[in-house]
């Protein structure tokens, strides 16, 4: 009988690049997603960069009667949880809703896990759980201090996790804390794709290099850093995606664990960088404006890594430029789909 990794929003930016990931370490793939910010066809692609089809299930994670249905009919070994909300800002005007759709989600999954007695679960955090970083780099045992709806959700599932180890033997879980994720798988075939106005720095480079916005704007160019311009740590997704495979591999070798690693760098790159970085992907400056900083955005965030390196065996690799070249591959990829799909239509008409 085919064992399954269950990957809830794994239709989504990091969870699909995660199934790829899975899928050439040799794991099959159940997908949970209700595709409120993803499209179906995620999964023709991955189908056409790793040969496999994964099993697509449309659906929500706050579900208890799919959830129970599904666990009784698959034989499923662990899930990587990706499936939540994930825009900050939005989170503090529709707060019932993250925490809804964020908490209620991630309990009744591990109610339906317990059930099941499957007990490998792997948890898509944020590094948003440390708020203004009291030190750098950040450590996993730095204060955790969530200063938007959004980081709150993420604190409150780690600490559901956190009790639910304690509370009963033979939990395997690890709490993945992300720093920033860019790029795109090298094909083309898969990336970032925002509904609206992009929320992060790379999308919306993207978008202006692609013609569809007339600059960036840069938040804050008075910080204290280099260039005035906000420090972050940002890790190819790819890199990020092969990280919880090691985390999910950790989890399957040990009797009980509850890990909380953080995933990213180690190191921080301005804003300017990464603009100038993308500048060089798609071959021409790139218009900007600076903008006055926005609340609750700190000056510098960047990751201690020892922790992953020496739990997991895994250390991010890929460059800033990968980061950069890929994601303008995929971003290319993308609107000359569009181009050819609206000519389609006006020969249609």
């Amino acid at each position: 009988m085919t064992s399954y990794v269950l990957v809830t929003g794994g239709a989504g930016f990091i969870g699909s690049h995660a199934i790829v990931a899975l899928q050439q370490a040799g794991h099959s793939v159940l997908v949970l997603d209700n595709l409120c910010n993803s499209e179906a066809q995620v999964m023709d692609r991955i189908a056409a960069i790793t040969g496999v089809q994964p099993g697509l299930i449309v659906g929500d994670v706050r579900d208890e009667t799919l959830l129970a249905d599904l666990f009784s009919r698959h034989n499923i070994q662990a899930v990587l949880h990706f499936a939540g909300l994930k825009a900050v800002g939005e989170s503090t005007v529709k707060p019932l809703e993250y925490y809804d759709c964020n908490v209620t989600g991630s309990v009744r999954l591990l109610q339906a896990m317990q059930s099941a007695n499957v007990r490998n679960f792997v948890f898509s955090s944020s590094a948003t759980v440390y708020g203004e970083p009291q030190h750098l780099p950040l450590t996993e045992d730095h204060p955790r201090q969530a200063t938007n709806p959004y980081g709150h959700t993420k604190i409150v599932v780690e600490d559901v996790m956190e009790a639910l180890y304690h509370s009963e033997p033979g939990w395997k879980m690890a709490r993945l804390r992300y720093f920033n994720p860019v790029g795109s798988h090298p094909s083309g075939l898969l990336g970032e794709a925002p509904r609206g106005v992009p929320n992060n720095l790379m999308p919306y480079v993207a978008q202006v290099a692609a013609g569809v916005r007339d600059r960036l704007h840069i938040f804050g160019n008075d910080y204290d850093t280099p260039d005035g311009t906000g420090i972050r740590d940002y890790i190819h997704v790819m890199d990020l995606a092969e990280g919880h495979v090691q985390a999910l591999h950790h989890c399957l070798a040990q009797q009980q664990v509850l890990s909380t690693l953080n995933l990213g760098t180690g190191r921080g790159h301005t804003v300017l960088e990464m603009l100038r970085a993308f500048e060089q992907a798609c071959g021409r400056e790139l218009p900007y404006e600076f903008m006055p900083r926005r609340p609750g955005d700190v000056a510098a965030c960047w990751a201690e890594t020892s922790t992953a390196e020496e739990c997991l065996g895994w250390r991010a690799t890929r460059s800033v430029e990968e980061m950069c070249s890929d994601a303008w591959r995929w971003t290319q990829r993308q609107y000359q789909l569009e181009d050819e799909r609206a000519k389609a239509a006006s020969l249609d008409s």
